[in-house]
C-alpha cells in the first residue's frame, strides 16, 4: 500500500526546508532538513542528483533515514544539485517523492562530512574506560603525573577536587519540594547536591584509576553505588528536576565507565540499570516528546544531548542496544541542526551566559566523541567562529553590556567563559580568543570563581584544566591583531561596535540587537535595543536582576520592553509572554551594519516585534551611528496607522538628571550626557524614575534599584526622534555641537567634535 507523504509548510518554530536556492551554503556537504511527512514516526529516503529528473549515475539515494534531517558522509563536487525525499518502507521509497529543491555548492567550502551510522563505531573499543581516556590514555596521563604533576594540572586537581570527597559524607537523595511545588532556592540546592555527587564520583574514580589507589577507588565505588540506589523516577528524575537529573546521569556514566573493573557483575547490573533508565527518560523527552528535530527551540533539551546522551550512551555502547540509537541521534544533531541558537557567524541568540553554558557542555561532548570515535566537530564553521560572539558581545572588561537572561548579571565575564575561549583558541588558532582568556584569568582564580553558584554548581575548574592541558599542551600567545571595530552577527541580529577594546580605561562599546529570534527562550522583548559601556562603567543598561527564571522580576520586568533602551508606543512594548509562537513572531531584523570612515552604523527594524501588541504599528525602525569611537547618535522612526505617543527610554544604574531637552547620568568612572536634538512632534516631556514595576518586593530585597529616563512625544501618526549620547570619563566632559537644516524634504543634522563634522539626514514625518 502506497503511503501518503505530507509536505507541511514550515513555520517560525519548526525546522526549515534546506538547502534551497536561497541558502548560502557554508560547509560541504550541505545539511538537509525537512518537515515531518507523516502522522507517525517514519523513516525517509533522500535522493540527491545533478540531474533535475534524478536519472543517471549521478543520482544517489540515502536511506533508510530515521529522522527528518541528514548529513551525508561524502563531500560534493562544486556545482548545482537537486534533492527530494520520500517515506521509506521495507527496501526503499514507499510514497510519492516530495517537490524538488535546488541548491548550489560553491568551491572552497570547509569539508565536514559525517561518517554514516553504519560505519561510525567500527573501530570503537568495548573496553572501559572510554570517557575522555582509554587504557592507553590512562597510562599516558599516569606517566605525566609521575614526571610533571604540577605542569599537567594534576596537583591542583588532586588536592582540591579529589581529596575533599574522600573525607565527605555521602549526600542524601534530595527530598521532595513542599507539596511538590517548585521553590527556586530548593531547586538550586537540589541540583547543587547532585553536582557535588558528580564531582565525588568522577574525580575519585579518575584519581583512583590513574594513581592505582585502592582507597580512592573504594571511596568512589561507595559514592557510585549510593547514587545508583536513588529512585530514577523520584526527585532526581527528568520530569521532577531536569537539572538534577542531568547531573545524576552524568555521575553514573563516569562512575560506571571508570570503575567498571572494580564492580562485581551484580553491581554493574545495578548501576547500568539506573543509568539506562535515566538516559531513557532524557532520550524520550528529547526525541519523542520535545521533538527538537521538528521544533529545535528547547534550551534544556538541546543541552541534554551534550550533558546526558553523549556521555551516558558512550558508557553504555556495546552493552545496551538503545544506547547506539540515542548516541546516533545526538551525533546527527550536532553535525546537522546544532546550534538552533545561531549559525555560521557564531552568534548565540540566548545571550553570552547561555552561550557559556551551551559551549561548556557541547565542547565536553565533542571532546568525548573525538576521543572515542574520531568525529571532529570543531571543523564545522559555527565552532570555528563562535568565539567571536563573547569577544565582541561580552568583552572581558564589561558589565551589564549584553542582552538576555544572565545569571552573572552585574559581574564581569566569568572564568568559565574565559576558559572556553582558551579552548577555542587551541582548536582554531585564533589569538584573540587566547587574549580574552588572559584578561579574565588575570583577575580571577578558580578558587575565587568557585564562590559563585553559577560556577560551582556547573563545572569544576581543576578537572577542566587537567583535561585541557592533557589535550592541548602548548598554548600560543594571545593578541588582538585583526580584531575589527564592528561585528555584525547576522545569524542572531546582534551588532557590536568597539573603540579601544585593548584598553579598559579607554574602551567604549555600543551593542545593538534586532533579532529574528524575538523574545523566545532566554531572549527578551528588546528588538532595536542598545547598550552602552564606556571607560570602565555601564551607562545605558538593561534594567533589573536575574533573580530566577519565571520570577516576577523575570516575567514582569526583565523580559519586557519597559526595562530596555527601546521605545514604548502608547505605553506598550513588544510581546515577551509565554507563547513561543508569538515570541518568534515578535522579531526584529538588522537591515544593514557597517564601519566606514571611522563611523560604525546599524539600521534595524522591529515592526513585527511591536505589532503583536500594537497592531496599528506600521514601522518601528532605529538607526545607530557610533562616531569616531566618541559619541552616539540614535535615530528613531515610528509610523502608526492611528495617532499615538512614543516614549523614548534610557535605563541606568543611577537616576538620570533631566533638564528641558537634555539629561545626564553620573557614574563612578564615567558619565553620560544626552540631548534630544530633534523631535518631529515638538519638545519631549522628560521624567526620571527609580525602581521596578510589578515585581514582588521579596525578590529584590537588598538589591540596589535601577533608574530610567522617559521622554514622551505628543500624539502623532509619525515620529522622528534624534538623540545624541556623549559618554565621557568622570570629570572630563566632552562637547559635541549640533545644528539643524530642514529646508527640503529631509532634516539634515550636523554634529561637530574637535573640528570634525558628521551630517545625518532624517526623512521628515508627514
Amino acid at each position: 500500500m502506497r503511503k501518503t507523504l505530507f509536505e507541511p509548510i514550515s513555520g517560525p518554530l519548526t525546522v526549515q526546508y534546506a538547502p534551497t536556492e536561497e541558502t548560502e551554503l557554508r560547509e560541504n556537504p550541505p545539511r538537509f532538513t525537512w518537515m515531518g511527512g507523516s502522522w507517525e514516526d517514519e523513516r525517509y529516503a533522500l535522493q540527491l542528483s545533478t540531474d533535475e529528473l534524478f536519472q543517471g549515475e549521478e543520482t544517489v539515494t540515502f536511506g533508510p533515514l530515521p529522522y527528518n534531517f541528514y548529513t551525508p558522509d561524502r563531500v560534493l563536487a562544486p556545482g548545482t544539485y537537486y534533492w527530494r525525499y520520500a517515506l521509506w518502507d521495507g527496501d526503499g521509497p514507499a510514497s510519492d517523492w516530495s517537490r524538488t529543491r535546488r541548491f548550489r555548492v560553491a568551491p572552497g567550502l570547509p569539508e565536514t562530512p559525517l561518517p554514516s551510522r553504519a560505519d561510525r563505531y567500527a573501530g570503537s573499543s568495548e573496553a572501559h574506560p572510554r570517557l575522555w581516556l582509554d587504557a592507553a590514555g590512562v597510562e599516558a596521563l599516569r606517566a605525566r603525573v609521575r614526571t610533571d604533576a604540577d605542569g599537567c594540572g594534576w596537583t591542583a586537581f588532586y588536592e582540591r577536587s579529589v581529596l575533599p570527597w574522600a573525607e565527605r559524607e555521602q549526600i542524601a537523595e534530595p527530598a521532595r519540594y513542599p507539596d511538590n511545588k517548585r521553590v527556586a532556592s530548593l531547586w538550586r540546592r537540589m541540583y547543587m547536591d547532585c553536582q557535588e555527587t558528580l564531582y565525588a564520583i568522577r574525580h575519585l574514580a579518575v584519581a583512583g584509576v590513574v594513581l592505582q589507589d585502592e582507597a580512592l577507588l573504594a571511596k568512589a565505588k561507595a559514592w557510585l553505588l549510593h547514587a545508583a540506589s536513588w529512585d530514577p523516577d523520584g526527585t532526581t528524575s527528568r520530569d521532577y528536576n531536569d537539572e538534577a537529573a542531568f547531573r545524576v546521569a552524568g555521575a553514573l556514566a563516569w562512575g560506571y565507565d571508570w570503575l567498571h573493573g572494580e564492580l562485581t557483575d551484580d553491581e554493574r547490573r545495578l548501576v547500568r540499570a539506573s543509568l539506562l533508565r535515566r538516559t531513557e527518560q532524557v532520550a524520550f523527552h528529547v526525541i519523542d516528546r520535545s521533538k527538537i528535530h521538528h521544533v529545535p527551540y528547547d534550551s534544556h533539551a538541546v543541552r541534554s544531548l551534550s550533558s546526558v546522551l553523549t556521555p551516558c550512551c558512550i558508557a553504555l555502547l556495546h552493552e545496551e542496544e538503545q544506547a547506539k540509537e540515542w548516541l546516533d541521534y545526538a551525533i546527527d544533531y550536532f553535525a546537522c541542526l546544532y546550534s538552533p541558537w545561531g549559525g555560521a557567524d557564531g552568534g548565540w541568540a540566548e545571550g553570552p551566559m547561555y552561550w557559556t553554558t551551551g559551549m561548556a557542555f557541547v565542547t565536553e561532548a565533542m571532546g568525548l566523541l573525538k576521543a572515542y570515535v574520531g568525529i571532529d566537530l570543531y571543523r564545522r564553521p559555527f565552532f570555528r567562529k563562535t568565539g567571536d560572539f563573547p569577544l565582541y558581545c561580552f568583552s572581558p572588561d564589561t558589565t551589564r553590556a549584553s542582552f538576555g537572561d544572565q545569571s552573572t548579571l552585574g559581574d564581569l565575564p566569568s572564568l568559565k567563559t574565559g576558559a572556553l575561549m582558551r579552548l577555542f583558541a587551541g582548536q582554531t588558532g585564533n589569538p584573540a580568543y587566547r587574549w580574552y582568556y588572559d584578561q579574565v584569568r588575570a583577575r580571577e582564580s578558580p578558587e575565587e570563581a568557585d564562590t559563585k553558584f553559577y560556577n560551582y554548581g556547573w563545572w569544576d575548574f581543576r578537572f577542566d584544566e587537567l583535561v585541557y592541558r592533557h589535550e592541548i599542551p602548548d598554548d600560543a600567545p594571545g593578541s588582538l591583531d585583526g580584531v575589527e571595530p564592528l561585528r555584525w552577527f547576522r545569524d542572531v541580529g546582534w551588532v557590536a561596535m568597539h573603540h579601544r577594546m585593548d584598553d579598559p580605561a579607554e574602551h567604549v562599546v555600543l551593542l545593538a540587537k534586532s533579532s529574528p529570534y524575538g523574545s523566545i527562550s532566554h531572549s527578551h522583548g528588546d528588538q532595536n535595543g542598545f547598550l552602552l559601556h564606556a571607560y570602565g562603567e555601564p551607562l545605558a543598561i538593561d534594567s533589573g536582576y536575574y533573580v530566577a527564571f519565571g520570577s516576577t522580576m523575570h516575567l514582569n520586568w526583565r523580559r519586557q520592553t519597559r526595562s530596555k533602551n527601546a521605545p514604548l508606543i502608547d505605553g506598550r512594548g513588544q510581546y515577551a509572554g509565554r507563547d513561543k509562537s508569538l515570541n518568534l513572531e515578535a522579531s526584529g531584523r538588522v537591515e544593514d551594519a557597517r564601519f566606514r570612515d571611522g563611523v560604525g552604523y546599524a539600521r534595524m527594524d522591529a515592526t513585527a516585534a511591536y505589532r503583536v501588541e500594537i497592531p496599528y504599528a506600521k514601522r518601528v525602525a532605529r538607526e545607530l551611528y557610533f562616531v569616531g569611537g566618541s559619541y552616539v547618535v540614535v535615530v528613531d522612526l515610528v509610523d502608526l496607522e492611528q495617532p499615538g505617543r512614543v516614549t523614548w527610554q534610557l535605563h541606568a544604574l543611577r537616576e538620570p538628571e533631566p533638564n528641558r531637552q537634555t539629561f545626564r547620568v553620573d557614574g563612578e568612572k564615567a558619565e553620560l550626557a544626552g540631548k534630544f536634538v530633534y523631535c518631529s512632534s515638538g519638545e519631549l516631556r522628560l521624567t526620571a524614575f527609580t525602581g521596578f514595576e510589578d515585581v514582588e518586593p521579596s525578590e529584590i530585597e537588598g538589591l540596589a534599584p535601577h533608574a530610567r529616563l522617559l521622554a514622551e512625544t505628543k500624539r502623532a501618526l509619525s515620529h522622528r526622534i534624534v538623540t545624541l549620547l556623549v559618554p565621557a570619563k568622570k570629570g572630563e566632559p566632552k562637547l559635541v555641537s549640533t545644528f539643524l537644516d530642514d529646508q527640503d524634504h529631509g532634516v539634515h543634522l550636523y554634529f561637530t567634535e574637535h573640528g570634525v563634522t558628521k551630517r545625518i539626514e532624517v526623512p521628515k514625518a508627514y
